[in-house]
């Protein structure tokens, strides 16, 4: 049988032949297609809405309330990853599927039609909430039509679907914002995404129609979905209170820190309040280097229009740098002749990122600087990224056993969103309480060099990760 043709099955059941009338043959080459091209379309959406936001928000009048363009988003995602997940587990991946793309799509509407700041974050709360269901649904629909030892190869396409719209789309993006609009930086998505459903049609008509058999192997606890509900809402109440920045910001600061005490032990692994060694440290390393990474993206080409006054497109030049950074590093560490330990992969990558938002918060408080230090410190930032994240990953896969895989992969990525979202909103509000006073040299520095600790946090955090076992 060929790699590309296969029955659908069950991560707990063998393999039944293509010949069976129990099982319904998929196209797993139609399959690796469809995904991929969804997945570019998220990516390149990502991608360009970090391009044409600052032209957005001049126009809407948003840029007292810039970062919750980007909190919104990984507060949605935080959110439907639990939902996703739950929904996969019990009635299939397909459905899950269908609706995220259908949620996904509504958002780019909505943000491509948006007139006022408001309509355009609220749009990307509802591509958040559409993204964060397609990506858990598409990962346990690879796990359920490809056998184990095919299952690398996808992820490998997975990962390219992900950094190579990051090479092509801010350029991309600065085009069409200045030859048509920032709107069509939301339309431009949804013909990618449209060829991603059509490949996807005949494998999801066959889910839907068959189903899939429930797992029938031991696993832990889901994560609640009121945790997550409780988690994002805590986010939200932070953020909030970060932007209002006076004494009645007191209370929901308040109200969300308690939240997170509550959720996240329901939502993370046992002992990662502790601070724990192992996977806790993995998962906690993954919660601040997105933060400081992102967090530092997000006010990049701001930064480089606003202070340097350079056009968006070179602004998106930058961007564009990074991923092919990023690439760089996921590619190095899967190399054979890359013998460094897993978790000091990890710390590697930590280092690099706190290094590279390090030189950024440099080249922002001293304005007169040579402006290729910019470019240079986010390729840096963006090696780390690549070296780190697919080593927590795979170190994430050693430290679990196969009962614990969707469980501790969900606590990942919950950290992965949540961790995103609230250090995105914490370098938004330093960058609201400083903008007021007109120096952006303290304005930006200040918010980078925030990120800049975080991303410090996340070099001690994966100091404590430890041996990662060998399989």
């Amino acid at each position: 049988m060929r790699w590309w043709t296969c029955p659908v099955t069950s991560p707990a059941t063998d393999p039944v032949t293509l010949d069976s009338p129990e099982q319904p043959a998929v196209s797993r080459k139609a399959l690796t297609i469809g995904l991929c091209a969804v997945i570019v379309g998220i990516a390149f959406e990502a991608a360009a809405v970090a391009t044409a936001m600052p032209v957005a928000a001049r126009q809407l009048h948003g840029l007292g309330a810039y970062a919750w363009a980007y909190s919104l988003f990984t507060i949605g995602m935080l959110f439907s990853t639990v939902v996703g997940g739950r929904l996969s587990d019990r009635i299939g991946p397909a459905k899950p599927l269908v609706l995220g793309m259908i949620i996904f799509a509504g958002g780019l509407v909505i943000g491509g039609t948006s007139v006022s700041w408001l309509m355009l974050i609220f749009g990307r709360l509802v591509q958040g909430l559409g993204g964060g269901m397609l990506n858990t649904a598409a990962y346990v629909c690879i796990a359920q039509v490809f056998p184990p030892a095919q299952r690398p190869r996808m992820f490998t396409y997975i990962s390219m679907a992900w950094v190579l719209p990051g090479i092509a789309g801010p350029a991309a993006a600065a085009w069409i914002t200045h030859t048509l609009s920032w709107h069509w930086a939301f339309f431009a998505v949804l013909p990618v995404l449209g060829f991603g459903a059509l490949m996807l049609a005949p494998t999801l008509r066959m889910l839907l129609r068959r189903g899939l058999p429930p797992s029938t192997e031991a696993q832990g606890a889901p994560a609640p979905i009121w945790a997550a509900t409780l988690a994002a809402l805590s986010a939200v109440a932070i953020q909030y209170a970060g932007q209002r920045l006076d004494l009645l910001a007191i209370l929901p600061a308040a109200a969300g820190i308690v939240g997170l005490a509550v959720s996240l032990p329901r939502l993370m692994p046992p002992r990662f309040m502790r601070l724990a060694r192992g996977l806790p440290a993995v998962v906690l390393t993954r919660m601040l280097l997105p933060g400081a990474f992102f967090g530092a993206e997000a006010f990049v080409p701001l930064m480089l229009v606003e202070q340097r006054h350079l056009a968006l497109t070179l602004a998106g030049g930058v961007l564009t740098v990074g991923s092919v950074g990023w690439f760089a590093g996921a590619w190095v560490q899967s190399q054979r002749w890359m013998t460094l330990r897993r978790d000091r992969m990890v710390m590697l990558g930590t280092a690099c990122v706190a290094a590279g938002v390090g030189l950024i918060t440099v080249a922002a408080l001293l304005p007169t600087s040579w402006i290729g230090l910019v470019a240079i410190a986010w390729i840096i930032a963006a090696f780390g990224m690549g070296v780190a994240t697919a080593s927590s990953t795979v170190a994430t896969m050693s430290f679990s056993s196969d009962a614990e895989q969707g469980r501790n992969a969900s606590s990942l990525n919950l950290g992965d969103a949540l961790g995103s979202g609230l250090f995105v909103g914490i370098s938004g509000s330093v960058f609201t309480a400083l903008r007021s006073g007109g120096d952006l040299a303290t304005t930006f520095g200040s918010a980078f060099l925030v990120m800049a600790f975080v991303g410090a946090l996340s070099v001690f955090a994966s100091s404590r990760i430890g041996r990662v076992p060998e399989h």
